[in-house]
């Protein structure tokens, strides 16, 4: 089974078989309730109606009722039907049905890949996609989507920063095909 985080040019193949990889020593498939625990700070689940939070600003989650459930009521829901789990180190991992349904890396690991300082320098080292779509807003040219079915993976392509900011596999919308 080949570690993510350990070995990140993984992460450039076109072709993946996701069933080999885990990521933070969690598998695809894998109960949720074995993503590590100490770390998940943030979690996503259909318990929360609303939620408020943000840099320098403690989460809050409220229910239907009004009630604040604590991050350990929303972690296990999600870990146990639907949901995301955010971890501190930029990881997280989308779940469906309690299992490991997905995963998203940003932020330090990607600066594996600071090298590339261009989308064309992504492209020559991922490979051509099997879809990519710019992103614009207003006129200009935030970045690309990139997506690689024989991986399940998508890349998403700064181009104001000129970097990659995301990197996921499995079951995202468009990882794996029309």
């Amino acid at each position: 089974m080949i570690e993510i985080l350990d070995n990140l040019d993984t992460l450039s193949r076109p072709h993946l078989d996701l069933t080999a990889v885990r990521m933070g020593g969690v598998a695809l498939g894998a109960p949720a309730i074995s993503a590590p625990r100490r770390s998940i700070i943030e979690a996503q689940s259909s318990l929360v109606v609303r939620y408020r939070g943000g840099t320098d600003i403690d989460s809050e989650y409220y229910d239907a009722d009004g009630r604040r459930p604590t991050l350990d009521e929303v972690v296990n829901h999600a870990a146990q039907s639907d949901g995301y789990l955010y971890c501190a180190d930029k990881l997280s991992y989308k779940v469906r049905a309690g299992t490991v349904v997905g995963f998203a890396l940003y932020g330090p690991h990607l600066s594996h890949f600071a090298h590339l300082t261009s989308y064309e320098g992504l492209l020559a080292a991922f490979g051509t996609p099997d879809r990519a779509r710019e992103d614009e807003a207003y006129g200009d040219l935030m970045g690309y989507d990139a997506y690689y079915w024989g991986a399940q993976k998508h890349v998403r392509w700064d181009a104001w920063d000129h970097r990659i900011s995301l990197i996921n596999l499995g079951a995202f919308e468009g990882n794996t095909g029309p």
